[in-house]
């Protein structure tokens, strides 16, 4: 019983410091409800917020996703250049496997040296 009066009076004199407190409205940009303004200034002055809002955010989008598109492009080439560089590897290996394949074929064909000495 004591502690719930204690959080009580805490909570009502959060309440009373808060209710002090200056509050200080915060233009935050987004899209607003034109249509609860009642002159044509203030709602064609809501509209054009809400314009440039839109404007604004569609050119940091686009900004982001050129950032992206670019990233992903120099990702592709990075790619591609790796690609190109294992082929070239392979090509390689498979040519020393041939000549190496060649080289033992030869080695079989060729009949064992006589012994001289005898």
């Amino acid at each position: 019983m004591l502690l719930r009066g204690a959080g009580i009076c805490f909570a009502i004199l959060l309440l009373a410091t808060l209710a002090h407190a200056p509050v200080h409205a915060q233009d935050v940009p987004g899209i607003e409800i034109c249509t609860v303004e009642k002159t044509m200034e203030r709602r064609t002055s809501c509209l054009q917020s809400n314009v440039d809002f839109l404007q604004k955010t569609i050119t940091k989008l686009n900004l982001d996703h050129q950032q992206k598109l670019d990233a992903a492009n120099r990702q592709i080439d990075a790619l591609k250049t790796n690609l190109a560089g294992l082929q070239k590897t392979l090509l390689d290996l498979q040519a020393a496997q041939a000549k190496t394949a060649e080289d033992l074929k030869k080695k079989q064909d060729v009949p064992p040296a006589k012994d001289a000495a005898k």
